[in-house]
């Protein structure tokens, strides 16, 4: 495996998907290329994946929305023979570490959710069209469209058998996304996922496991034929041209990635990751007229690419900092500034992809198992959707009147209504909500403050922050708590962080991120699955896997 896995792909380099647009109609082909694995000598055969794969289908399905945003349907189908896709790949399972299996399935379920939200939020709807085994991990890039279509053939089937062959569970949603997505019937489910061989055709659709049956004679005209109705009767408006994403400028040193907005400061020895977001540089733009002609060198979506860089830099290439200190520098009133602009102008189609890239990188924050702390300092710029990341944060510090021979503005929040219904947490509620969750009449307090500098003792009066320090108790506090916060086991931290960040409801989400999470990450570590005789070393070598048989 390389050193360093890089998020950043050119479509000009995609070794696993080919993308051809025929108007409102995008065809997506997964063709897996065996030897582009990341783990050197992993062979991804039967269109099995790992990271480097998800890596190049997130990067399509962001350029689906910014840069072709005509599409109303895309197709998702497979590029090779007698097979949609075989799931991830086991050998890269058996041979990877705990953290990077557990990240691995973190970041697939990211993509997932973000292609199967693409219907609701941006109007492009995903078709998965079916021949071939569809199984494991590959039943799930089909589970997250919206609509699923399988040929009627002899061979053609759909399968959930993680339990039955490899001792772990499926672990980019699959379970929750038959009971809850699907609404299969819960003993229909445990067989379903019990049977290695998998459901075909007619007893898949009626199951519920699929939405189409279509005959093998003219399956790929059908599937064509589908995906024509679909946009048609799609709602989403007729937009001619979209902008570009061009690769992010970022410089590489030992302990630490500079961007233009965001920079990345790795602490080793203390375990510390600092993120400092910087405000807007650019001139606010008059009109979203001039929104678009900047493209993605507008800040609100340049911050957004960079921040979302550096949160899955840190996750999966600086695993020992388990600490990750959130600071800004700038003008608060610029990012709100900005934010409104969009906000005003939600129904464009650009300010409608920013607002929803915003929601998807703080969602990314709120699940990243890292203990997250937010520093308010003098000259800082938390407003807007950067004031979204004190909530999302552990614990947050302000500092409190005038500090010696600082010389920057007086820290200060800028609540905006964007705070209060535009970046929803997983749970479904802001997390303002999520914060007051057992006092709502305190998120009232906070929305009549939109628009207000608010200074150390307000904010802390209003409970924005965890606490407040002048200029004799800062330093002190802050080392102290970044060295007890440091010493403490990162595996109760991230149980103790994960169960206390998610109040309230219950989405299909939470239980995905949660407790589907919480569980996979338990069973990888096990020995009937990871052990020398589990099931995932011993899989396709043709000795059966040896189980403790006793229930922990």
């Amino acid at each position: 495996m390389s050193d360093r896995i890089d998020f950043q792909v050119d479509p000009s380099n995609y070794r696993h998907w080919r993308l051809e647009i025929d108007g409102p109609v995008a065809m997506l082909t997964m063709d897996v290329d065996e030897d582009g694995g990341i783990f050197e000598g992993c062979e991804l055969k039967m269109n099995s994946y790992d990271i480097g794969v998800d890596i190049e289908l997130a990067d399509i399905v962001q350029r689906m929305r910014f840069e072709h945003p005509g599409v109303k349907v895309v197709v998702m189908r497979s590029g090779k023979e007698k097979v949609f896709c075989a799931g991830a790949n086991i050998g890269m399972l058996g041979e990877a570490g705990h953290a990077h299996k557990v990240n691995f399935c973190k970041f697939t379920n990211e993509t997932r959710n973000a292609y199967e939200a693409a219907e609701e939020e941006s109007g492009q709807k995903y078709v998965a069209a079916v021949k071939g085994s569809c199984a494991g991990g590959g039943y799930e890039l089909a589970l997250a469209c919206n609509h699923i279509m399988l040929v009627d053939d002899s061979s053609s089937s759909v399968a959930l058998p993680e339990a039955p062959l490899l001792g772990v569970l499926p672990g980019t949603g699959g379970l929750t996304r038959l009971t809850d997505k699907r609404k299969v019937r819960r003993d229909l489910a445990d067989v379903f996922c019990s049977t290695e061989e998998g459901i075909r055709s007619r007893r898949a659709l009626e199951w519920g496991l699929v939405d189409e049956v279509v005959p093998n004679s003219n399956f790929d005209g059908v599937v064509a034929e589908r995906a024509h109705e679909f946009a048609a009767a799609s709602a989403k408006e007729d937009v001619a041209e979209g902008i570009e994403l061009s690769p992010l400028r970022r410089e590489f040193s030992d302990d630490a990635v500079t961007y233009s907005s965001v920079e990345v400061a790795v602490h080793r020895d203390a375990g510390v990751a600092t993120v400092t977001i910087f405000g807007p540089d650019d001139d606010l733009p008059g009109s979203m007229e001039e929104f678009v002609e900047a493209g993605d060198e507008n800040w609100m979506l340049r911050a957004a690419r960079e921040l979302e860089d550096a949160i899955l830099h840190l996750r999966l290439n600086e695993r020992e900092a388990g600490l990750i200190v959130f600071e800004t520098k700038g003008d608060g009133e610029a990012v709100a500034a900005r934010e409104r602009l969009i906000l005003d102008n939600a129904d464009h189609w650009l300010a409608n992809e920013i607002l929803h890239y915003w929601k998807r990188v703080l969602k990314r924050i709120d699940v990243t198992s890292r203990s997250m702390v937010c520093f308010v300092e003098h000259g800082s710029c938390f407003a807007g959707p950067l004031a979204e990341i004190l909530w999302a944060a552990d614990r947050s510090y302000m500092m409190q009147g005038e500090f010696d021979d600082d010389g920057q503005p007086m820290a200060a929040i800028g609540l905006t209504d964007g705070n209060f219904g535009r970046y929803p947490m997983a749970n479904g509620l802001t997390r303002l909500r999520t914060r007051f969750y057992g006092d709502p009449g305190r998120v009232d307090g906070a929305e009549a403050a939109v628009g207000r500098k608010l200074e150390a003792e307000e904010a802390a009066e209003l409970g924005l922050v965890t606490d407040a320090f002048d200029n004799i108790d800062w330093d002190g506090e802050v080392r102290i708590f970044l060295e007890a916060r440091s010493a403490f086991s990162p595996d109760a931290m991230s149980g103790m962080e994960a169960n206390l960040r998610f109040p309230g409801p219950e989405t299909m989400e939470t239980r995905i991120f949660g407790r589907l999470a919480a569980w996979q990450n338990w069973i990888f570590q096990r020995p009937n699955a990871s052990g020398p005789e589990g099931a995932l070393r011993r899989y396709g070598s043709g000795v059966r896997p040896e189980f403790d048989m006793e229930r922990a």
